[in-house]
């Protein structure tokens, strides 16, 4: 059986621990809410309403096409490109392809920072293989204008995020509805992971200083991650009702 993602590859690595994700949801929360799409997000209502179980759910389907079977994947991305096109019907016009570039360029970005954060510095073989897995990704739904290398793709990246992204009413919207769902503990969790994750074009945008209380944490966090201290990190960053979730998140790879 072909797979999407090779079983020794770093992408696996990266997507198979729980930790790692729920810091690429974190660095991708940020981003999503300065997005200038961030509109079509508000149009179904489910963003506002439920804005933890939608990013959630948009990292979900990406470990999901990761750990799937080459078939598997394509069917996954279909699926998915489908349901953004009943979105585009309803509404009457095209969401931009820059947009959907955009979202693939953060789980880009946020996997690389995220492992690097948490684990070690990917060496350039490994970039290069992140970004291939998320380039046949973009290809599969018909995106264009994609680079076909990591080294290509980086000034384009620069590009989307000083045209593509701007502060509007959706954006401290998007954060009260953060707090709301997260409650004061956890979304202060949630502000200082991103402050350690996001360009300093996001933190002025969002008005973010550089100093993170998690800088001083990380390094005690790496070296008890399998403790029950590990597991109170991680309960902290979502609500309660997602525990089984990010348990499920773990996968044992290599």
């Amino acid at each position: 059986m072909e797979l999407f993602v090779e079983k020794d590859s770093i992408v696996r690595k990266i997507w198979g621990k729980s930790d790692t994700i729920l810091f690429i949801f974190a660095g991708a929360s940020a981003e999503f809410a300065l997005n200038k799409a961030v509109d079509w997000l508000y149009f179904t209502g489910k963003l506002p309403s439920d804005p933890l179980g939608r990013l959630f759910s948009t990292v979900k389907y990406a470990r999901l096409i990761v750990f799937s079977s080459m078939n598997e994947a394509h069917a996954s991305i279909d699926t998915l490109r489908k349901i953004h096109g009943a979105v585009e019907e309803n509404r009457g016009f095209s969401i931009p392809d820059w947009a959907y570039r955009d979202v693939l360029f953060m789980l880009i970005h946020y996997s690389i920072a995220s492992y690097e954060l948490l684990e070690k510095k990917l060496t350039e073989p490994e970039k290069e293989e992140v970004y291939n897995v998320f380039y046949r990704v973009g290809i599969r739904m018909g995106l264009s204008e994609l680079p076909s290398t990591y080294i290509a793709w980086l000034p384009l990246r620069e590009t989307h995020l000083k045209e593509n992204l701007q502060a509007s009413k959706y954006t401290f919207d998007l954060f009260k509805q953060y707090k709301k769902h997260l409650g004061p503990l956890r979304y202060l969790v949630l502000i200082e992971t991103q402050k350690l994750l996001v360009s300093k074009r996001l933190k002025k945008l969002l008005f973010l200083n550089d100093f993170s209380l998690l800088t001083i944490v990380i390094p005690v966090y790496k070296l008890s991650r399998n403790s029950n201290m590990g597991k109170f990190f991680k309960n902290l960053l979502l609500p309660s009702e997602y525990k089984t979730e990010i348990k499920k998140l773990d996968i044992q790879v290599g």
